[in-house]
């Protein structure tokens, strides 16, 4: 009976730093990682309507940051897009379309993704806007478990997963149910960026939309 004790107690402790290390990744990647540089695949998924299957579409570009509050994605395919965070303004460009929307950064940023990874300065800002809890380890990945503490939002969870200290993988599902699945690869962290790297000029000619 006392060995079962015994090996019951450390079967909870397993499982209780199991679930630990994906916060403590989460908080180390944002303690340290100051600048960062990664490719990236994108996998978005709709909800399956009756009768149908569900559809996804793929992307794929590059991604980089600068903590806090600057990042940029570049998605190359299939459509090329531009999204910049420059520290005051959210710049989103589309090429095909030849628009660029613009929006402050203060107001959309906080309780976004892209805080969880990119743009918050410490771990305490993004426990003002998220609850974070560890969520079970799945595809070889430690997750975290982010739930937007403004129910009002369009996001209804994100989870952020990491293969040991590094940044692997961010999965989103919005109110409506969409899944996105965004995996890093070739991810340099600590590297150093130019500023111009965060600098946004919509092109001439482009139509300029301001939200």
């Amino acid at each position: 009976m006392f060995k079962q004790k015994i090996v019951v107690a450390m079967l909870a402790l397993c499982a209780s730093l199991a679930q630990a290390s994906g916060l403590d990744s989460l908080e180390q990647f944002v303690k340290t990682a100051k600048t960062g540089r990664a490719e990236f695949t994108q996998v978005v998924t709709a909800p399956a309507k009756e009768g149908q299957a569900a559809r996804s579409k793929t992307s794929s570009g590059t991604f980089e940051f600068s903590r806090p509050n600057r990042f940029r994605f570049i998605y190359r395919k299939p459509f090329e897009q531009t999204i910049v965070a420059d520290g005051q303004t959210l710049w989103l460009y589309d090429v095909d379309l030849n628009q660029v929307t613009s929006r402050k950064q203060s107001s959309v940023l906080a309780s976004s993704p892209a805080a969880l990874i990119a743009s918050a300065a410490d771990i305490k800002a993004l426990q003002a806007d998220f609850v974070l809890a560890a969520a079970p380890d799945k595809d070889g990945l430690e997750w975290v478990l982010a739930s937007p503490k403004a129910k009002e939002g369009m996001l209804q969870s994100v989870r952020v997963g990491f293969k040991g200290a590094d940044l692997a993988a961010l999965e989103i599902v919005d109110s409506f149910g969409q899944r996105s699945v965004m995996s890093f690869a070739s991810l340099r962290v600590n590297t150093p960026l130019e500023a111009s790297v965060f600098q946004f000029k919509p092109p001439p000619g482009a139509d300029l939309i301001q939200q």
